[in-house]
């Protein structure tokens, strides 16, 4: 929301009040402060009538963070619904307040924040405990309210309805600052000069919408502001005020958290307490997923055809989606099979899983009935469906016709979907694509609980729908097995993994686009990410196809998916099958370092894939920049190819790199540029990490990752090596691999043969029961 007119005047539609003044400062438990702020400098007594006030309580969360909340009238009432914060517990805390000449401080484990106390003066830093460097601040007119439009009276603002009224905050960017996260977007990856509005929106991958916006963004300065705000929030970062990032909510109150790093690992791990962190995922939905894609036509012999061409090629296929279209047409979602098309879907799964075993199944969902179907009349003839005002349920024909929305603040609407969702797993459905929860009404309708403001049910909407999917498929199935394939979310939702990043177009840019929007994803406490392999809309040309091939292989999640056209590789070229199978091959091989990473992920917050470069390397000003590459856990650097030249330009941070199809050697800090066909791509291994890899020729997900393991140790150019951790399939931890003085010690029991490959050499074979070697 823009306020301004350039930098001197203000926009004629709104009036805008400044918190001026700090006049009152009271201490309360835990160090907090309470600020009583003027609208105007109190100069005398009579300077205190007819005058606004803005309250400002800053408050310790836990060591690092603050809480930050400013409110116009007190008297207003926080509707829900709210984040769920710490589900996980509050950690402890460690805060103080202090006065000083210059003010007072409030310190949390490492942050402290400063109220001036220089007389008419609004001024706050907040700063490193310990060095007192300067982490940001909020300085003069930085917090405040507006009213659209402005009224000419203060009479006027005894009938509320006729205005709208906006908190707002803003706090300073440093020079060659930059922000990054809130959400999977897809615009430039630097947020610095955007405006942006967070509201779920079901706009592609090509605009400023967003499937998943997120109120939480991470800055190069060391720190992270999570909004506490499920309703729209619109901010301007840098683009009001350069050298300001704006926010602002429609009320009375704004409540934000700053959480500080110092560097970017620390704060994702942070906000992970407050927010939640990544839930587990089962090994076997690291596997390649094939879908029928959209608007297809399939059947059972459809189905069959793909999974037998896929196993005549050697391609493993590990989940198999049935999207919209298993349903009847006009009747999305009554959890019915079309009979016509599926006349047995339980022997259909069970003949299936006979003739590929270890094979999973998923089906598309979404929280939308069509009034076609006879579960219409069931769902609202029970009030479990969204009404208007009115009391009539509340419809449109966009998606499908006379379409209705499930209305989840009703407990027994939840227990009637859930019923339906046993009734999936009864038939042999094992995991759910929760499509759409995006184009949720805000205006003209009323939810069941009348505690929740519908503003904010249109985001939040999705964590109520994919927590209600995921809790049922943890109950069937249990607590680690449960796995979604979810479009939209919003704060929290990583605990409901996992993502994927929605319809993009099958083009080069379109591959770039949505590689951005998983990095920003990844930035915003997510784990887990997959895209639509070859692109969502229209066809993919040849080598579009097998480029995306590399990149969906090397996310944590992969699937085949397309919207009009097929995704199997025979439907593509003669030679797709075989970059297929190359990456799935790899896929595989790589499980006992990914799942292993997974596991890690569920203690740091940080993503799996796709991992921002300054994550890993945030002492490197370039690293900041990077949006065409990505860390895959902490140890591979993947750089997709985004032109049919195969031609790219990638950056190497300090330190040794290892090709890792060739062995080829780059030190870095250096830009280099490579051609690559189309069983290729650049995936670097960092400098002093010990890689464990599934047998050659491996082509499952889930098997023992202690056996028949090859090693590849990559030494550094200076003695810097990181512990490698073992897993299981079940994700149990079973050991490490780590060097010692030039020697790999392995403390863990391995089984079978065992390989090991220092520097690209030839391998040491058959090292069975060896538990050091010398390098």
């Amino acid at each position: 929301m823009r306020f301004r007119d350039g930098m001197w005047l203000f926009r004629e539609d709104f009036r805008v009040e400044f918190a001026e003044d700090v006049h009152k400062v009271d201490q309360g438990p835990d160090g907090a402060l309470s600020l009583l702020c003027p609208t105007r400098q109190i100069l005398a007594r009579g300077s205190t009538l007819n005058q606004p006030t803005v309250t400002i309580d800053i408050e310790p969360a836990f060591d690092d963070v603050i809480s930050i909340t400013a409110r116009h009238w007190k008297g207003a009432r926080v509707l829900g619904p709210s984040y769920p914060l710490y589900p996980d517990g509050k950690p402890s805390l460690t805060s103080a307040a202090s006065t000083s000449p210059e003010g007072t401080t409030l310190t949390v484990g490492n942050l402290s924040c400063t109220v001036s106390s220089a007389p008419h003066t609004f001024d706050i830093q907040f700063r490193d405990a310990t060095t007192n460097e300067a982490i940001t601040s909020l300085g003069a007119r930085s917090i405040g309210f507006a009213y659209n439009p402005p009224p000419g009276s203060p009479m006027q603002l005894g009938d509320m309805t006729k205005f709208n009224h906006y908190m707002f905050t803003q706090h300073n960017l440093g020079v060659g600052e930059s922000i990054y996260g809130l959400g999977e977007r897809f615009t430039p990856f630097n947020k610095v000069g955007q405006q942006v509005t967070l509201y779920n929106a079901d706009g592609g991958t090509s605009s400023e919408q967003a499937y998943k916006n997120v109120p939480f963004y991470i800055s190069s300065a060391g720190y992270g502001i999570f909004i506490d705000h499920p309703e729209p929030t619109d901010l301007e970062i840098g683009s009001e005020r350069t050298c300001r990032l704006q926010t602002s909510v429609k009320g009375q109150r704004i409540k934000w958290y700053i959480i500080y790093g110092p560097n970017p690992k620390e704060i994702l791990r942070k906000y992970s307490i407050l927010l939640g962190k990544p839930a587990k995922v089962p090994s076997w939905s690291y596997g390649l997923w094939l879908s029928t894609s959209f608007t297809t036509n399939y059947d059972e012999a459809t189905v069959g055809s793909f999974l037998d061409g896929m196993k005549e090629r050697e391609i493993p296929v590990h989940v198999f989606h049935y999207d919209c279209f298993w349903l009847r047409e006009f009747h999305w979602c009554d959890f019915v099979f079309s009979e016509e098309h599926f006349p047995d879907p339980k022997a259909m799964m069970a003949r299936l899983r006979a003739k590929f075993p270890g094979i999973k199944f998923c089906v598309w969902i979404n929280p939308y009935l069509g009034d076609a179907s006879p579960v219409f009349a069931e769902a609202a003839k029970k009030g479990y469906l969204l009404k208007r005002t009115n009391g009539d349920v509340w419809q449109w024909d966009l998606w499908q016709a006379g379409m209705g929305l499930v209305d989840f603040t009703n407990p027994a609407a939840c227990a009637w979907y859930v019923s339906k969702l046993e009734y999936l797993f009864d038939v042999g459905v094992d995991c759910l694509k929760t499509d759409f929860g995006e184009r949720i009404p805000d205006t003209d309708v009323a939810w069941f609980d009348k505690t929740v403001d519908p503003t904010k049910m249109h985001n939040f909407y999705s964590f109520m729908y994919n927590e209600l999917v995921y809790t049922a498929l943890q109950k069937r199935y249990g607590a680690d097995q449960a796995v979604l394939f979810s479009r939209s979310a919003t704060a929290g939702t990583q605990r409901f993994p996992l993502q994927w990043g929605g319809d993009c177009e099958s083009t080069y840019e379109a591959m770039a686009e949505s590689l951005r929007g998983g990095l920003s994803l990844g930035l915003s406490g997510f784990a887990y990410w997959s895209v639509d392999i070859g692109g969502f809309e229209g066809k993919p040309r040849h080598d579009v196809y097998k480029r995306w091939v590399a990149f969906g292989l090397l996310c944590s999640h992969s699937r085949l998916h397309g919207s009009n056209s097929y995704r199997v590789p025979w439907a593509i070229d003669d030679e797709s099958s075989d970059v297929l199978r190359t990456f799935v091959d790899l896929k595989c091989r790589l499980m006992p370092y990914l799942y292993a990473h997974s596991m890690a992920s569920t203690e740091s917050g940080l993503p799996v894939s796709l991992r921002a470069m300054f994550l890993e390397f945030p002492d490197d000003p370039t690293a900041w920049s990077l949006d065409r590459q990505y860390m895959l856990g902490d140890a591979l650097l993947v750089a997709p190819v985004f032109n049919e030249k195969g031609t790219v330009t990638l950056y190497l941070p300090a330190g040794r790199w290892t090709a890792f199809f060739t062995g080829h050697t780059e030190v870095g800090p250096k830009w280099v540029t490579e051609k690559h066909a189309f069983d290729s791509i650049p995936l670097y291994v960092r400098e002093g990490t010990i890689l464990p890899l599934g047998k050659v020729g491996e082509k499952r997900v889930v098997y023992d990752y202690t056996k028949d393991l090859e090693i590849r140790v990559f030494t550094p150019t200076v003695e810097k090596w990181r512990t490698t951790q073992l897993v299981d399939s079940e994700g149990e931890s079973v050991g490490a691999l780590c060097v010692n003085d030039g020697v790999l010690e392995i403390n863990a029991k391995l089984e079978g043969d065992l390989t090991v490959r220092v520097d690209g050499a030839q391998p040491e074979m058959n090292l069975k029961g060896v538990t050091r070697m010398s390098l």
